[in-house]
């Protein structure tokens, strides 16, 4: 973490009585202590069984896609999926044509299509509809997109089309805060209004899959086939599980119980070949595959094709079942991959740059940042907002100009300010200025008139000023406090990998005063470390950090295998001092 965003540590509070009582039922000490700290106070909440999963009846709208999906795979009307570009709408593109191949579809019915986000832009937008009716289907399934798209919807069904919308985002609301939503045939939304589903966090390929749920149900009461015959759908939950973790959406139970099977089944062999071979170009054993993997290995090089060339190379990976062509297409992912990098980095230098000369030395970040340059790629304006937001803590959008000379943003925010909203407010006191807006409280997106730059730049910031304090715009990392000298070892590792954690659900991380007894860079960007503990030496590691620490120094730490020369031994990873 860089020196620019002051931190501050807070110790999770643990229930002793909690954490006794999952320690009682069979659970792990040390893990008792981190479950009970997240929230978990009975050990049903960690079985993550199938059984567990919330039922498909109980999302709205699902037995009414199950009958539509039922009624097309029955008459063999053609359907077209329209996918979103980023690694949850790829997976979920990717599931819902193995499903319904699995439920009965012919070969000849089934068709995707997936927007160009720098020709298209994002969801089922009218050209998108008539860039499908090229397939002749019968029935358009949005997934991961489409709760926003009314014009999209209105001229699909003016053209004679059935549409069913699967998704997660929030709807649209007028200015009187009024609900809109498409005039779709059916929508599939927990975030829709009047839906009870438990999980509001769901990513989009898990609707995708709670739709497919809900139509094997549909066909089995139908007489297609028995419970003893019908068509085994967990079998894609290594996709549901990768487009979950890569879609940085909260990890309640439920998603949890879903990354947790789909890793079972990756770690056991069973996965598609296209999971396979990102494994394989990612370097990555699937043997000890966790969710680490599927979002900063695996996920990263489906959402470069969507970046920076054509998604439809990732949805080709996902859904082919010979394996040689798969190791061909992600071969071509993690190229396209390196290319990203290399574009990112470039791009991080000139926000840099730019970050340089909105203040003066030792000047603080003005609370909310919005950066623009016409050398900017729109393609990876996301994660460079990321990536700044995480090094100042403030809500920041980055701005590339699109083909139409329109300026195309990404925004990524902090805890305490609601990127979404704080757009609509924006949009309401400069009428005009955006011309498209929406995301979450975390991400949003916005496209601005060509000469809108400095208008949003100042609106931005007069609402940071507004709804943030010195408290919200500093960095509080909570952590686990110290970890016990009886629990540094392999066996401690393997255990804490073999847990699902994420978003919402943070990985551990402790926290303890060390001394520094040796330091030096390698790779020119990493600090190696020697640390004096109580408990004696440790060998340690700051990725991405040069400056040096003190001879005493409070750290947050996790712990991983450090494997070299055939040797593994636990070392300390780094996060941040305080």
């Amino acid at each position: 973490m860089n020196a620019d965003a002051p931190v501050r540590f807070e110790a999770r509070d643990v229930p002793p009585r909690t954490a006794f009582a999952l320690e009682s039922a069979g659970v792990h000490p040390l893990l008792a202590r981190l479950l009970a700290a997240r929230g978990v106070d009975a050990v049903e909440q960690i079985d993550d069984g199938l059984a567990r999963l919330l039922p498909p009846e109980s999302m709205r709208g699902a037995a009414d896609a199950g009958r539509l999906l039922a009624d097309a795979v029955e008459h063999r009307q053609r359907l077209c999926i329209v996918a979103d570009y980023d690694c949850d709408g790829a997976t979920a593109c990717a599931v819902a044509l193995r499903g319904l191949a699995m439920l009965g579809a012919a070969p000849d019915c089934l068709g995707f299509v997936v927007p160009d986000r720098t020709v298209h832009g994002y969801g089922l937008t009218p050209a998108i509809v008539d860039l499908a009716r090229a397939q002749r289907p019968d029935v358009l399934v949005t997934v991961d997109n489409g709760i926003a798209s009314a014009a999209g919807v209105a001229h699909a069904r003016s053209l004679g089309l059935r549409v069913l919308v699967t998704d997660h985002h929030l709807p649209a609301v007028d200015d009187a805060g009024q609900v809109l939503l498409p005039e779709a045939d059916v929508i599939v939304n927990p975030n829709q209004p009047g839906c009870d589903f438990g999980s509001k966090a769901i990513a989009g390929v898990g609707v995708m899959f709670y739709v497919l749920l809900a139509a094997r149900a549909e066909l089995r009461a139908r007489g297609r086939f028995d419970a003893s015959t019908q068509p085994r759908l967990d079998a894609l939950l290594d996709l549901v599980a990768l487009g979950t973790v890569a879609d940085v959406v909260r990890l309640d139970a439920n998603n949890r119980r879903l990354v947790a099977q789909g890793l079972r089944r990756v770690r056991a062999g069973r996965m598609q070949p296209g999971v396979a071979a990102l494994f394989a170009v990612a370097g990555r054993d699937p043997a000890r595959a966790s969710a680490f993997d599927f979002g900063f290995a695996l996920g990263p090089r489906i959402n470069a094709a969507g970046r920076l060339a054509d998604m439809t190379l990732g949805i080709e990976c996902l859904r082919t079942d010979d394996a040689a062509r798969a190791a061909e297409l992600a071969a071509q992912l993690d190229a396209i991959n390196r290319e990203r990098r290399a574009v990112e980095g470039d791009m991080r230098e000139q926000a840099e740059a730019a970050l340089a000369a909105l203040r003066a030395p030792g000047d603080e970040a003005p609370p909310a940042v919005a950066l623009f340059d016409d050398g900017f790629h729109e393609g990876v304006v996301g994660i460079v907002a990321g990536r700044l937001k995480d090094r100042l803590h403030r809500p920041t959008f980055v701005f590339a100009r699109g083909g139409d000379g329109l300026l195309k943003g990404s925004g990524r925010s902090i805890p305490g300010f609601h990127l979404r909203d704080a757009l609509d407010l924006v949009a309401k006191r400069h009428p005009g200025l955006l011309q498209r807006f929406g995301g979450h409280a975390m991400a949003a997106g916005a496209t601005l008139s060509a000469d809108g730059f400095e208008t949003f730049d100042a609106a931005l910031r007069r609402v940071a000023a507004e709804w943030l304090d010195a408290a919200t715009l500093t960095r509080t990392l909570r952590h686990d406090g110290p970890l016990a000298p009886e629990w540094y070892d392999p066996g401690t590792v393997a255990l804490l990998e073999s847990q699902v954690w994420g978003s919402g659900f943070e990985p551990p991380l402790f926290c303890d005063d060390f001394d520094v007894i040796g330091q030096r860079l390698v790779g020119e960007r990493h600090l190696k470390l020697r640390l004096r503990h109580a408990a004696g030496v440790r060998e340690g590691i700051w990725f991405g950090r040069t400056e040096p620490l003190p001879a005493r120094a409070r750290l947050a730490y996790r712990i991983a295998l450090d494997e070299w020369n055939g040797q593994r031994r636990v070392q300390v990873v780094v996060e941040a001092a305080g």
